[in-house]
């Protein structure tokens, strides 16, 4: 077990202040453990995982849910035209055809095999053996494995036995911070209901090295 450090909790707590807020929680998502928000989760860590900002995922991810495509059946009800058109209002035009087509393949199979219910996806498989629901959710056209590990980080919010879920780049902003890089290390720093709200963050320090350097200067600033 690593030994924790009154630096290492200065620099939680400082990246819980800065960039603690979940990617859901961005894209006006309240997650609770309901076929609604996890499935407008789901098509969350779709969008973010192509090459795009991080930030014009998020808003494609408003933009659709304003559009009314909330559920898998109102997404496979909606025309095609009028998933590209909600993609596109939200910036999401680069990939906007092909995500257009594999959002509603994604929710025509989760109409087919799970009624539309992704903790049914989640009984399926293991439900507590996060490699076993990797697997399942990579079967969803438009997920592949970056966009699994993104539904992971996030649902363990609601999801506790998948906790620690922590890789990926969010490993990689914990090295930039000088955090451990062990998933079970990083979550003893925090409390259970804040893992999912630590894995955001890291990723975001991964992905922006102002966000590090701010995170380092009011870390410092607790010492």
């Amino acid at each position: 077990m690593a030994r924790t450090t009154a630096a290492q909790r200065r620099t939680v707590d400082a990246l819980l202040e800065t960039c603690g807020r979940t990617y859901a929680e961005e894209a006006g998502i309240r997650l609770r453990d309901t076929p609604q928000p996890l499935y407008r989760l789901l098509v969350l860590a779709c969008l973010l995982s192509a090459r795009i900002r991080a930030s014009v995922a998020v808003a494609t991810a408003r933009s659709l849910a304003d559009a009314g495509m909330k559920s898998p059946r109102a997404m496979a009800g909606a025309t095609w035209q009028q998933r590209v058109d909600a993609l596109g209002a939200g910036g999401y035009r680069r990939y906007d055809e092909r995500t257009a087509t594999q959002l509603g393949d994604g929710a025509e199979l989760l109409l087919e095999r799970y009624g539309g219910d992704v903790r049914r996806l989640r009984d399926a498989a293991d439900g507590d053996d996060a490699d076993a629901l990797s697997e399942a959710l990579q079967q969803i056209p438009g997920i592949g494995p970056a966009g699994a590990g993104i539904f992971l980080r996030e649902v363990q919010a609601v999801w506790p036995a998948v906790r620690p879920c922590i890789d990926g780049k969010a490993l990689d902003g914990a090295a930039r911070l000088g955090l451990p890089r062990r998933p079970q290390d990083l979550a003893r720093l925090v409390e259970d209901d804040q893992v999912a709200a630590l894995a955001a963050g890291l990723t975001r320090v991964a992905l922006d090295a102002e966000a590090a350097e701010e995170v380092g200067r009011r870390a410092a600033e607790r010492g």
